[in-house]
């Protein structure tokens, strides 16, 4: 991925908690991942971490951090919101049109945590396995 890479790369970006800066965090996300196999998948969790961030929990902004290592990648989207319950799994009804983020989520994660601290929550995503260019094991 570059020449330059220590074993583990972290980028971070903070948007204000408006419905546009979603698609803008999709797409920081798609470029900063580019080189790697991670790119889609990761793009889509964001898309749907940070969504849930802004029309959930009413967060005033939201905070997406990529950590990188050579076989695995950690995406970490953190609300200051003011919803007491955080982000959780439910099942969808058949013709629901929304609902199915966090499964999606679960579905591309090795694993998936959810932590709640003074101003918010965090949404963490693992996932495993897949080898990056230029990256030395952690």
């Amino acid at each position: 991925m570059h020449e330059y890479m220590s074993r583990v790369r972290i980028w971070e970006l903070t948007c204000p908690g408006l419905p546009e800066e979603v698609g803008r965090a999709r797409r920081w996300t798609q470029d900063v991942l580019r080189d790697t196999s991670y790119a889609d998948d990761v793009a889509l969790i964001v898309s749907e971490l940070g969504g849930k961030a802004v029309t959930h929990a009413c967060s005033s902004r939201f905070r997406v951090v990529l950590s990188l290592g050579a076989s695995a990648l950690t995406v970490a989207v953190t609300d200051w919101g003011s919803g007491e319950e955080g982000p959780r799994v439910r099942q969808p009804g058949e013709l629901d049109s929304s609902g199915r983020g966090l499964i999606l989520v679960h579905l591309l994660a090795a694993s998936v945590h959810i932590t709640r601290h003074a101003h918010g929550h965090t949404a963490t995503a693992h996932l495993l396995g897949r080898t990056t260019p230029g990256a030395e094991a952690c």
